[in-house]
């Protein structure tokens, strides 16, 4: 009997695939790896054939082809993918540029000027539930019709990375409402649908796709899309959702005060609310399941970063083996980096900064200083933006109660430690860290109707917690307190470099 569940997660540089059993076994996993293109500095896109369909074709074909599981054994499959991205599409649902990725692509800062002095500040935030930022849509598509006016003409829908996945899948113009929570201000937080209210004038709202839950069924498996993955027609595809969320799922953060602190190719906080605190420092969205809402944030350069600093500052060490080495280099640097300090806004800083034009700084260089002290100075920077982020949830009156670390840095003690020391703040590592494909495949076995909701307390159980050391409190409140002056300080400067 069918009762293997799919999931699947495109990523910013690369696109994981998990087939899971109903009690949360992993049987198999598969990567993908890609890249995102840059073509002007604060750009980022991906092409949505090219990189997202091709990797889901892959990946499933990869799982799939009968050595020992095909797609006859998959009961369910969700998809979940970069995002918020903007995508626009023809009348026969073809892509009609790249895919214009979430808040690291900064392209669209005077077409959030302009909507502001438009729409209003005040009637921007109490529609939408947050400002308008470089994660917000509305301003990209503004964007979009102002500097490629062909591409508008010939645009019938608009949609994200996971949603034209699931429209690949399935043929549904379909997106989960957390997603959809981004498209501001083309979206009502109080009743979560489309609004046509302040955003008549950028896109007509039956071009925007229909709205769901991340664990309904958004269609089924087509004909076409079976030949090509080789899932089974008719196979049951789950809504889905961006890939932060779906790592949340993956370990367990579900209810009020839960908070998962991801560290990817940016770092993504998703804080579980009874009720929302809308604040424009942060991002108030809609969560995965009808009820709680999710306090959202995320910082733009983080996992990004440290593969900046291996590709430009370590070619000499061997790529497999590159991120140990800085990692053990830094755990040998005493903490302050011995008087480095740095801004980690390399593709500007979404929250709490909102800031499209920072850029990264480094202070305190000497000639002592080795790419150890650099490398320490990068992830105590990180660090730093994390404490920040903390800081605006409990100024907004959010309390986080519990604090789970996911993602491809939290692999690396060495950084959970010294976030959690920079932070003062616990951090519980579960068993499982596969990311958001284990997360997706949650998503479809609740599609499927294998799962109840209390199933995510089997699949994510703890290995570990990382305690801060008390010791070092008054050094990183030192360092944090000149992180946030340096910012201020080299603020015009930095905006002039920019521009």
């Amino acid at each position: 009997m069918s009762e293997l569940l799919l999931g699947i997660d495109v990523g910013t540089y690369s696109t994981k695939g998990a087939l899971v059993r109903p009690d949360g076994t992993v049987l198999a996993t598969h990567t993908v790896p890609h890249v995102m293109d840059v073509p002007h500095p604060g750009w980022a896109e991906q092409d949505a054939d090219a990189v997202w369909w091709h990797d889901v074709v892959a990946v499933a074909r990869a799982l799939l082809d009968g050595a020992p599981y095909t797609g006859a054994d998959v009961a369910g499959m969700a998809v979940s993918a970069i995002g918020p991205c903007l995508l626009p599409l023809d009348a026969a649902g073809r892509p009609l540029r790249k895919g214009i990725l979430y808040g690291v692509d900064a392209r669209a800062s005077e077409e959030i000027e302009l909507l502001n002095e438009r729409l209003g500040e005040d009637a921007i935030f109490r529609h939408a539930g947050m400002a308008l930022t470089s994660q917000a849509i509305g301003p990209k598509v503004l964007w979009l019709q102002r500097h490629e006016p062909e591409v508008w003409r010939a645009t019938r829908a608009l949609t994200t990375a996971s949603g034209y996945l699931v429209r690949r899948l399935t043929g549904e113009h379909v997106m989960d409402r957390h997603t959809a929570s981004h498209y501001v201000p083309l979206i009502d937080i109080a009743t979560l649908e489309w609004s046509d209210a302040l955003g008549a004038d950028l896109a007509p709202l039956d071009w925007l796709p229909r709205l769901g839950w991340s664990d309904e069924v958004a269609g089924h498996v087509t004909a076409e899309a079976a030949r090509a993955t080789g899932l089974r027609e008719g196979t049951p595809v789950a809504v889905g959702a961006v890939d932060a969320l779906s790592e949340a799922i993956s370990v367990g953060v579900t209810r009020p005060g839960d908070l998962m602190l991801m560290y990817g190719s940016t770092a993504f906080f998703i804080l579980i609310e009874a009720e929302p605190h809308p604040d424009p420092r942060v991002w108030t969205t809609a969560g995965a399941f009808p009820g709680p809402y999710a306090l959202a944030a995320g910082m733009a350069t983080t996992g990004t970063l440290t593969r900046w600093f291996r590709d430009q500052l370590a070619r000499d060490l061997p790529e497999d083996a590159a991120y140990q080495a800085l990692f053990d280099g830094a755990a040998r640097v005493a903490p302050g980096a011995d008087g480095l300090l740095l801004l980690p806004y390399f593709s500007g800083e979404r929250t709490p900064l909102n800031d499209p034009l920072a850029r990264g700084v480094i202070a305190g260089l000497d000639l002592t200083h080795t790419r150890d002290h650099l490398f320490r100075a990068t992830l105590e920077g990180v660090a730093l933006g994390i404490r920040h982020n903390l800081e605006a949830f409990e100024a907004i009156g959010a309390p986080v109660e519990r604090v789970v670390a996911v993602g491809g840095g939290a692999q690396s003690d060495t950084w959970l430690q010294i976030v959690s020391d920079a932070t003062g703040v616990p951090q519980v590592v579960p068993e499982v860290t596969l990311g958001a494909s284990y997360g997706d495949a949650f998503l479809a076995g609740r599609a499927a109707g294998l799962l109840g909701p209390e199933a995510i307390d089997a699949w994510a159980r703890p290995r570990a917690t990382i305690e801060p050391n008390t010791d070092l409190r008054a050094v990183y409140d030192e360092r944090y307190e000149l992180y946030r002056r340096l910012y201020v300080e080299t603020r015009e400067t930095v905006h002039r470099l920019a521009r």
